[in-house]
């Protein structure tokens, strides 16, 4: 594996919660995983992926946990266009 170099940023990932140490009222599809934090950071010391390493984040914070990604992004969306939904608040202006 590649190590990745001291000072880049990276995402980690800590078990808040283990399956066993959750609410007993979850559904059990999501009773049955881990509850877990991604956060990122830049990397303390060199390290390869999967290792547990030392992060220090925008706001000054220290943080330990999974060295999970190198240089990592966002990749969420609001979803697909919802046609329906691009006139709301227009209607107004016909009047």
């Amino acid at each position: 594996m590649t190590k990745i170099s001291t000072g880049a940023w990276v995402e980690i990932e800590q078990i808040v919660l283990k399956p066993e140490e959750r609410a007993p009222s979850l559904p059990p599809e999501t009773k049955a995983v881990p509850y877990v934090m991604r956060v990122s950071g830049f990397l303390a010391e060199s390290a390869e992926l999967g290792q547990e390493v030392t992060i220090h984040t925008l706001i000054g914070r220290e943080l330990r946990g999974t060295l999970r990604v190198a240089n990592p992004s966002y990749n969420h969306s609001f979803g697909e266009t919802v046609p329906e939904l691009l006139t709301i608040g227009t209607e107004a202006e016909n009047f």
